[in-house]
């Protein structure tokens, strides 16, 4: 066990960083900016995308806030806490280029994709469409909803990506697999189009719903895709997109919902825009908010079809702003978070130098380990970068690698990076090979790079030298612990 100290937990540890003149020039970026961040002294981080990183200023003001909700907690809750919430919504409503009252807060990514997914009407013959790379939990819930005993249900389909993949013939693929689904569905008619948006009178029948998960960034491999393309194909081919942009915010510029038009997307603020844990975004423009008819957990907001008299509309944002007693501190910190971002140079200065070292820091690192990385031309790479790891590949599923030994080389790679490295990066199987995902931040110089790919080359010879040379068939050695975003 792990003991945390005092010292550990002192606001004064690293006091000269808690705050900064909005009129002073801020450090350059790289290890010069990183005492801005709690991290431990010597502690190389290149996993940033999993669960973000809070800088100093931004975790002292979640702090003021927690203190200023304990002195007089009715005054904050009652009063306080919601004009704050509604400023921190419209920022980052800005940030995406959506209208204010389209964006609500929730704790994360996958609790924004429950909330559509699970408030959809299924109908018997509906579809519902993954990835091969969707994120665990996000495609889990895919097949949760299909899996459900009681119908109606839809039925879970999956398109395949195996990178690397250009632009192109991910959008290829995206539109053969819809044409191939429906044409699975001879007799069905699927459709778009909001059923409230159709005259009383003319829509007789509602029409079966197609809905597509898109990623913007995929978690493993880290790769960018061209979903405001796969979302206008959801637009011609009469899909729902429900587009998981976990990544997005604070790492890919100009998002503009607003142009892209998706049905909804969802984004994590705590990983790359520097927002305090757990704290998402939910983007349902007012076409679609009558879709959304609870929040998740119920608020008691919440308008029932019942009720006396009727309510007509939604309050697809009231339903959002109280689910019950939580800490509201991470939602309240986006605006400290996009104050720091902007005393930094903003958002182009910020992911100008994250994209540059992405591209420098993936090529450094694929020469330390003599490997390659997965995207050569640049296209699929925002400020991740994903390198081959120095272990064999296979050809064929199961050739080299079983479960078990996934599971146990998994666990090698995470206990070696943390313990034995002070450091961490993502690493991932696909396609037949062990893969690592650098997350490239302001803190982070090509000498970071350069230990990490020292670190992995270690680890890739003892792996070899020991878990595949032994070829385990029935080894229990591994963790079946889901990998983080």
């Amino acid at each position: 066990m792990i003991a945390i100290t005092a010292n550990d937990a002192s606001p004064d540890k690293q006091s000269n960083y808690d705050t900064y003149d909005v009129n002073a020039k801020p450090p350059p970026f790289g290890h010069a900016i990183k005492p801005y961040w709690a991290f431990d002294p010597g502690y190389t981080n290149l996993n940033h995308g999993s669960y973000g990183s809070v800088p100093l200023p931004v975790l002292f003001k979640c702090a003021e806030l927690t203190m200023l909700s304990e002195r007089k907690p009715d005054l904050f809750h009652r009063i306080t806490y919601m004009p704050l919430l509604r400023e921190a919504r419209k920022r980052v409503a800005d940030l995406i280029g959506a209208d204010h009252d389209e964006v609500v807060l929730v704790p994360n990514a996958t609790h924004a994709i429950n909330t559509v997914l699970r408030n959809f009407e299924w109908q018997e013959g509906d579809v519902l469409m993954g990835a091969s790379t969707t994120y665990g939990a996000v495609s889990r819930t895919i097949q949760y909803i299909s899996d459900r005993s009681e119908p109606p249900r839809p039925t879970a389909h999956t398109v395949t990506y195996t990178f690397p993949m250009t632009h192109v013939e991910i959008v290829e693929a995206f539109r053969t697999r819809i044409k191939e689904i429906k044409s699975l569905y001879p007799n069905t008619e699927f459709s778009d189009v909001p059923p409230d948006s159709v005259p009383s009178g003319t829509y007789t029948a509602k029409k079966n719903k197609f809905v597509a998960v898109i990623d913007t960034l995929v978690s493993n491999p880290g790769v960018l895709l061209p979903w405001k393309q796969l979302v206008q194909i959801c637009k011609e081919e009469g899909v729902w997109s429900v587009v998981d942009g976990a990544h997005s915010v604070g790492q890919e510029m100009d998002m503009n919902v607003g142009q892209a038009k998706p049905d909804f997307l969802i984004s994590n603020c705590h990983k790359w825009l520097y927002a305090k844990r757990g704290c998402a975004l939910l983007y349902v423009p007012y076409r679609n908010q009558y879709l959304i008819k609870s929040s998740i957990p119920t608020s008691h907001s919440y308008i029932s079809p019942s009720d006396i008299p009727p309510v007509e509309g939604t309050n697809f944002v009231q339903q959002h702003e109280w689910t019950g007693t939580a800490d509201q501190t991470p939602f309240l910190s986006i605006s400290a978070a996009l104050d720091f971002r902007q005393w930094l140079g903003g958002e182009a200065k910020i992911n100008n130098y994250c994209h540059q070292l992405a591209m420098k820091g993936g090529k450094r690192l694929a020469e330390v380990m003599q490997t390659k990385v997965i995207d050569e031309t640049g296209e699929l790479t925002l400020n991740m970068t994903n390198v081959l790891l120095p272990l064999p590949v296979e050809t064929t599923k199961g050739e080299i690698y079983t479960s078990a030994t996934l599971n146990e080389i998994n666990t090698m790679f995470r206990e070696r990076l943390l313990y034995d490295y002070n450091a961490y990066a993502g690493h991932y199987f696909h396609a037949g090979g062990w893969w690592c995902r650098c997350s490239a931040q302001v803190w982070n110089e090509i000498s970071d790079f350069e230990y990490i790919g020292s670190a992995f080359s270690a680890i890739c010879k003892e792996i070899k030298d020991t878990i595949l040379s032994k070829g385990k068939e029935n080894s229990t050695a591994g963790s079946d612990r889901p990998l983080p975003r």
